[in-house]
């Protein structure tokens, strides 16, 4: 269940049993060598799932790559092709958008502004604090649910963030990043049939996860320009059956903020209807005209809220894939329910080193966001110089814009004629709608870039894109 666009053409889940795990006779070498043809097919990976044709025509395709893997030699000249096998809850999830057009950024030699990754370094205290842990020894499994420090840490700054005192050992769970995190939420706190809101666009691991745990996914979607919470509508979306609403703020794609009215008006909701909030607050240091309001710290919210965040954005290493949730403990026990069963524990020496981090002055954060808010002005008045209509972008490094006057269909055609003929990347959004339409008209531009990198893009667009 979708909602339209007008401007556009506390229960625990049920107990999971679990059968002792077998080998097929599927050879090792073969999967060795998938593995092996996987990674030297795709340039890069990402959160993300959806897949487009007409774009993996164009670029290193992985289900092809898989094909090959999966052949079976019979004779010197002839191979066997294998049917490609997925699981039906997964068979609308493909290869990544994000890994198609970084794969695509290389083949045109385009400057990608798509993916959001920075093309330069986290601060060296950090690394050299991971270098550090590593000839300290610290290399072996750590703490299923973090590393004492770095669960003292992340306590830390969320007081500082929000005045919360949370428990680090009982309310804390360090995950492989946030998309972990989120992974862990859902499987270990939704069960088969319960709906789940979601505002479109969004983060598209949220569709997966939640398909995976056998949620029934309702949307609300945010219309541009402002991107506002249509209220009316999500209070007829709930109903008996919505266990949880999912928010993410600062927002991706979009660059909104939740205002506190909206999320004072959510949390209301919430209680009135006994629903969860699951917020993923991974932009929270890249909140650049407002200051970022936690959903856990309103009126009566933390006793229903999962907070969700992630080292990796805050300190440029996207890399190391350090998360964490933060949940009252009759929340965090289906967390690590989950959390036990899909990675068990994260990389000990850089949880070490991320305690560090999260213990940076404040200074640290001031510079952050001074530095990212000069690599906004960049592209923004860039884009808008080219031609683009460009979309208000308060939080995140993402900026939003509408597409159509260069005349192309569809935000994957757009998309498709900027890597080839202008040489430059960007994301279309309809992968961030359960009703791909709404998203046709936008496209996503990141500024997690330098800023040579950043004017040279703007410089492209200039030159070969016309308005038509």
């Amino acid at each position: 269940m979708q909602s339209q666009c007008p401007w556009t053409p506390c229960k625990m889940p049920t107990p999971l049993s679990f059968k002792p795990l077998t080998f097929s006779t599927f050879s090792f070498s073969k999967q060795l060598l998938l593995h092996k043809k996987s990674i030297a097919s795709i340039s890069s990976t990402s959160r993300g799932i959806v897949s487009y044709p007409s774009l993996m025509a164009s670029s290193p395709s992985v289900s092809t790559t898989q094909k090959d893997a999966f052949s079976t030699q019979n004779d010197s000249t002839r191979k066997t092709q294998q049917p490609l096998q997925v699981a039906k809850r997964l068979e609308k999830f493909k290869t990544t958008i994000f890994t198609q057009m970084s794969s695509l950024a290389i083949k045109y030699g385009a400057i990608n502004l798509g993916q959001g990754f920075p093309n330069f370094d986290g601060p060296e205290f950090v690394k050299e604090a991971a270098i550090q842990a590593i000839k300290d020894g610290k290399n072996q499994y750590a703490r299923g649910y973090g590393v004492p420090d770095l669960n003292s840490a992340i306590a830390e700054r969320f007081k500082k963030d929000t005045g919360l005192v949370v428990d680090p050992d009982k309310e804390i769970t360090v995950t492989s990043g946030c998309t972990e995190a989120i992974a862990a939420t859902m499987l270990g706190l939704i069960n088969p049939g319960d709906e789940v809101i979601v505002f479109a666009p969004f983060y598209d691991s949220y569709e997966a996860t939640l398909s995976m745990a056998g949620a029934k996914i309702k949307g609300i979607t945010l219309c541009p320009p402002a991107f506002s919470v249509p209220i009316d509508e999500l209070k007829s979306a709930i109903t008996k059956n919505t266990r949880a609403i999912l928010i993410n703020t600062p927002h991706n794609p979009t660059g909104k903020m939740f205002t506190r009215e909206e999320l004072s008006t959510i949390a209301s909701l919430c209680i009135e209807n006994d629903v969860l909030v699951f917020t993923d607050e991974v932009y929270d240091k890249l909140a650049f005209e407002a200051d970022h309001i936690s959903m856990a710290s309103l009126p009566g919210m933390y006793e229903r809220t999962v907070t969700l965040n992630s080292l990796g954005k805050t300190f440029s290493l996207t890399g190391w894939k350090i998360g964490w949730a933060i949940a009252p403990p009759h929340l965090t026990w289906g967390v690590r329910q989950a959390h036990s069963f899909l990675t068990f524990a994260t990389s000990t020496p850089m949880q070490w080193a991320a305690a560090v981090a999260l213990r940076a002055p404040e200074s640290y954060y001031v510079e952050l966001k001074r530095d990212y808010m000069a690599k906004k002005e960049i592209l923004v008045e860039g884009l808008k110089a080219v031609g683009f209509k460009v979309f208000p972008s308060s939080g995140t490094y993402f900026v939003v814009v509408d597409h159509t006057p260069f005349g192309l269909e569809n935000d994957i055609a757009f998309c498709e004629y900027l890597i080839k003929e202008v040489g430059v990347v960007a994301i279309p959004t309809s992968v961030f709608y359960l009703n791909q339409e709404d998203g046709k008209n936008l496209v996503r531009f990141t500024f997690c870039k330098d800023e040579e990198t950043l004017k040279a893009a703007v410089e492209r667009m200039k030159e070969k894109l016309k308005r038509k």
